[in-house]
This record gives structure tokens, sequence and C-alpha cells, in this order.
């Protein structure tokens, strides 16, 4: 195969068929850091809003960093992998308070800020910086497969050091940035984990796959594994017109996030139980546990969860910080200022029809 006919072509239909996104325009180190980070594991039709607020509320990598973090992850909201957003703001911080503002232009110096791995690296170094670094993300990975008829597990860690490598000897010098963006273009809308278009893909004739028919057999995946399912409680303790939220743990899953308190139901456990169990490990309370508020179902990358809400009321005791962050009594008005994930907010939807 001759590699720089196909870099060639791959950058030829790139520079006419590329998708008309906002950080590709006025492409600034900032914006490009930016638009990686929230594009880790996340759909560009999804991200494209959260881009453009953050952009408008955050200019610069100093109004990010200088921005409480709870404002950061109020505009996140809803973007999921929340330590996304954490790892944003201290990169930003470091980057503006460290660095003055401006961003390391190797991909070993870019691999020291929070978040950042070798594939978000490479992707900032070359299309940021036009580093000759390579990529390699799902869509990379399975247009690689393809053309080189690759029958191997592509997260197996041999067949991933060798799909680098490929991606790697395959930069046309001085243009890994246009060659990069190609890549990952032909995966997203071209060479798709199913029926992909080979009909319109500009190296369908260079394709090992396509010559063998095999295309929509590879890449090859692990067996799915089973899903596991967990009951979860939720409390909406009111008092005085109020009612009571918890900041999760700064350091644990959606931490810095704010939520109706409560957790995990263990086996053999009541939901009343658990949520009395976990009120009083949470917050030192002991509650009345009421009826139901409403019931939300919700998948997470490696689990599933049914997110079980009651109305509650103090039996006793006066709240204390005990295995949460912090705490606040805040009117209904008032929870729209607070960053909840999409569960917490759907109990809050409830109580708003309901009045």
């Amino acid at each position: 195969m001759d590699r720089s006919t196909l870099a060639r072509k791959l950058i030829t239909w790139f520079e006419a068929n590329a998708r008309d996104l906002p950080w590709r325009r006025c492409r600034t180190p900032y914006r490009v850091w930016l638009s990686e980070m929230m594009l880790q594991q996340t759909q560009v039709d999804t991200v494209i809003p959260y881009f453009k607020r953050f952009t408008a509320r955050f200019p610069t990598v100093k109004a990010l960093a200088d921005a409480p973090l709870d404002e950061v992850l109020k505009l996140w909201e809803g973007l999921g992998y929340y330590a996304r957003a954490r790892n944003l703001h201290r990169a930003a911080q470091r980057v503006s308070r460290e660095r003055g503002g401006h961003f390391p232009k190797t991909v070993e110096g870019l691999m020291q800020l929070p978040g950042v791995g070798r594939y978000s690296a490479g992707a900032i170094a070359s299309l940021a910086f036009g580093v000759d670094a390579p990529i390699l993300d799902g869509n990379v990975a399975r247009v690689l497969c393809r053309i080189f008829a690759i029958d191997r597990d592509s997260r197996e860690a041999k067949t991933r050091a060798g799909l680098w490598s490929l991606a790697e000897s395959l930069l046309p010098k001085g243009r890994a940035a246009p060659f990069n963006e190609g890549l990952m273009e032909l995966g997203a809308t071209v060479c798709t984990p199913r029926a992909p278009k080979c009909e319109v893909c500009p190296i369908a004739a260079m394709c090992e796959a396509r010559r063998r028919g095999i295309q929509d057999q590879l890449p090859v995946g692990r067996a799915r594994k089973v899903t596991p399912h967990y009951d979860v409680t939720a409390a909406v303790i009111r008092k005085n017109g109020r009612v009571l939220i918890a900041q999760r743990p700064a350091d644990g899953m959606l931490g810095g996030l704010w939520e109706f308190p409560g957790g995990k139901r263990k086996p053999g456990e009541s939901l009343e139980d658990c949520l009395r169990r976990e009120i009083g490990e949470e917050l030192g309370l002991e509650i009345e546990v009421g009826e139901p508020v409403t019931t939300v179902k919700h998948a997470y990358t490696h689990f599933r969860i049914t997110l079980h809400a009651f109305e509650c009321r103090v039996a006793s005791g006066r709240p204390k910080a005990i295995g949460v962050a912090d705490f606040k009594w805040v009117r209904m008005s008032e929870l729209d200022r607070y960053a909840f994930a999409v569960t917490d907010r759907k109990i809050i939807e409830r109580m708003k029809a309901e009045g």
C-alpha cells in the first residue's frame, strides 16, 4: 500500500467534506484543548451546545481558571463524566497560574495536565501546534483495523500498541493536523461501527477489509459482560419550606455535584432501611421515611441503577457533614443554582411538576 497516497486522498477528502464545527473556527490552543476534553467518550452533537456555552462564559483559559469549581460543574451539568470537569478546572488553573496562560506544545508536556492522556495530547499537539503526533481513539482504531484488515481485539494492549505505531507510520510530515482530523472524520461519518458507507469512502480502493468483504466484522470486539444493577435511594427532606441537599465528596464518582442524600441498598435491606442507614452515615440524622416521590432508571458506563426517592422528615438530630463534602437547606426556587447529576435533576422535575 502506498501510504503517501492514502494520506493525500484522506486529506483531500477531509478538506472538501469537513463538518462545520465550532471548535474548528477561530482555532486556538484553548479552544482545541476544551473541545478535546469535552469530546472524550461523548458524541459531537451533544458537545456542541456545551462548547458554545463554555466559550461564551469562559472565553480564555484564565477566565475558566478564575471561576469557582461549582460554576464550572453547573455549566457542565448533563454532559456526564464529571471527573472531566474537575480535571478541566485544575488544568486551566495550572496553565493560567504556572505557565502564564500558555499551553505546553509537546505531547509529553500536554500529558502532564490533569485529564490529558496520550490520545488527547496527540490531538491537541497536532491541531493546535502542528506537531507530527499520532492519535488513536475508537474511530481511528476502527478505520485502521478495516484498512489493514487487523482481526485482533483493538482494545488488547499488544494490538493497541501496534495500532499506535501504525498511526505514527502513516503521518505525512508537516500535515498531521488535517490527516488526524481526516481519520477522525472518516470514522465518525463514513467508516461507522455498523453499515459503513464504503461507496463514498475516499480510500475504499485501498481498504483490505472491503476487498475481503469483512468490513462489517471489524474491528473484533470482546464479548459483552453482564451489566450490574443497583437499587439506590434518595431522601427529599423538607423543613420550613426548604429542602436538604448534600454535596458529594470531590474525589468520588460525580464528585462535587449536589444531590438528594442517600445511597446504595445492601443485600437483604429494604429501601426504607437503606435510606435511614445512609442518612445516618452521611449526615448524622435520624429520619422518618414517607411516601415515594419518583423512581428514576439510569445507565452509567459500567453499571445501571434504579433510584428510589422518598419524602422524608427529620426525626432527630442536626445535619453534619460526615460522609458528604457539604450540605445546605435551600428553597425549591434555589435548586437551579446548583449542579446536580441527571438522576437528581429528574427528582427535581417531578417535585416541580407536583408543586
